[in-house]
């Protein structure tokens, strides 16, 4: 599914939809690692952005949307509206990230 057809919005500018396949989603469940923790740790020192955690943080919100765009063309939509991101610390270092939307088949509108 191309990027340009997932949106956070409630209509596709441009499409109409045509049919609603429902909800589809994405999940993984991630752990930082004693060597993330570790040099997570030492940039903390620093201060400004701890790289090691916003790419831990980036390739989760990553997995999760692949997940839920092949979900979607599973069901037949080419298209997803309403899509967000949620994320739930289930136990220290432990964190549930959910992307999440509506899958729908989107037609063209002609003028």
């Amino acid at each position: 599914m191309q990027d340009s057809m997932v949106t956070t919005a409630l209509t596709l500018p441009g499409y109409k939809v045509t049919k609603s396949h429902g909800v589809v989603r994405g999940i993984t469940v991630r752990s930082r690692s004693i060597v993330g923790n570790f040099f997570g740790g030492i940039q903390s020192l620093f201060g400004g952005n701890i790289t090691i955690y916003t790419a831990l943080c980036e390739q989760a919100r990553s997995e999760t949307y692949e997940l839920m765009c092949r979900e979607a063309e599973q069901r037949g939509a080419n298209a997803i509206i309403a899509m967000h991101y949620d994320a739930t610390e289930v136990m220290a270092g432990l964190t549930e990230v959910l992307c999440y939307g509506t899958a729908v088949t989107v037609v063209r509108e002609t003028s």
